[in-house]
């Protein structure tokens, strides 16, 4: 993926923040445990001295002083974590604090780019820097049932409102555990505000958070990138073609909103087709019905959709409605 100086400077600064916060964190942590418990302090400055005072009994022939480290060591850390489990802390909570543990936020592992470097660029380049903004507030941990009654049936399911987004809620956490398994798809229908981008965003955090690749676009976004890279032969548009089919999860929200056209049509076949050849996760959300989608999109595209994809209608009443009027 290509990257602009600017915008690998932009990347770099954004470790650089996320580092200083860390430390900050980590700081703040140690001065209120050492004003509850000062004797950990004591027990943290006596690593450095210990460590140093063996080094030089080494450099004198003192063999054994290496194994002495060991054991003083040893000693010091069972009583540091005596000390905090007894103050009602969890043993690591002093121990340096990373967003992502596996490069220590540095962004490269042995000279490589990180997976969070890779989404960092994915960030950047489709302009979603406030991808994790938005999937701090819409989680799982966020979502809630009573915007669903049990009381609105669906005639051709049977389920109520509530039990098809537990059902929804249930094929989802499926799509996460299997995520690296088998390539899986899904498909949410239905009106306006019944929670499609809301589980999607549920999705993206967990896989995100596992170290995967996810990119978010409306359905117009996609649709401008693919044609800037067919018709103005954008270079960074072609660039982002080769992303948007190989990333490990492509979300493609609102379609049915942008502008259709025989454009429009072959290009959602193309990456629909392209993805499912590769094996990658794509999930769609549209307020469209299935009749709409044969009318606007063709049989072919339904067809590749309804055998790759597993399909959840949700329904009920508007919940963005429902939160402004409480």
């Amino acid at each position: 993926m290509p990257l602009t100086n600017a915008q690998y400077d932009e990347i770099i600064r954004s470790y650089d923040a996320i580092q200083l916060k860390n430390s900050r964190r980590r700081q703040e942590r140690l001065k209120e445990v050492y004003a509850k418990a000062p004797r950990l302090k004591e027990l943290d400055d006596s690593i450095a001295s210990c460590s140093v005072a063996q080094a030089h009994k080494y450099l004198d022939g003192q063999t054994q002083a290496l194994t002495e480290l060991k054991v003083q060591l040893a000693n010091i850390r069972q009583e540091r974590q005596a000390l905090i489990r007894g103050l009602g802390y969890s043993t690591d909570y002093l121990a340096p604090i990373y967003d992502c543990p596996d490069c220590k936020d540095t962004g490269f592992i042995n000279g490589k780019r990180c997976h969070c470097f890779k989404q960092a660029m994915i960030n950047v380049v489709y302009a979603q820097s406030n991808i994790r903004q938005i999937l701090e507030k819409e989680n799982f941990d966020t979502f809630s049932y009573e915007y669903y009654s049990d009381d609105d049936v669906n005639p051709a399911t049977g389920l109520s409102s509530l039990a098809t987004a537990k059902h929804a809620v249930m094929e989802c956490r499926k799509f996460i555990d299997q995520f690296d398994k088998k390539p899986k798809n899904l498909f949410f229908y239905g009106d306006t505000g019944v929670g499609k981008t809301f589980l999607s965003n549920c999705v993206a955090k967990e896989l995100l958070d596992a170290g995967y690749s996810v990119i978010y676009f409306t359905a117009f976004q996609l649709f401008d990138i693919l044609s800037k890279g067919v018709f103005e032969k954008d270079s960074d548009a072609i660039a982002a073609h080769q992303n948007i089919f190989d990333c490990d999860l492509l979300i493609i929200d609102d379609l049915g909103t942008e502008l259709s056209n025989s454009f429009t049509t072959s290009q959602l076949f193309l990456c629909i087709n392209e993805r499912i050849l590769r094996q990658k996760s794509t999930i769609i959300s549209t307020n469209l019905n299935m009749n709409q989608m044969v009318d606007i999109y063709s049989e072919r595209t339904l067809s590749r959709i309804s055998s790759n994809y597993t399909i959840l209608k949700l329904f009920g009443d508007d919940i963005r409605i429902k939160r402004r009027m409480r």
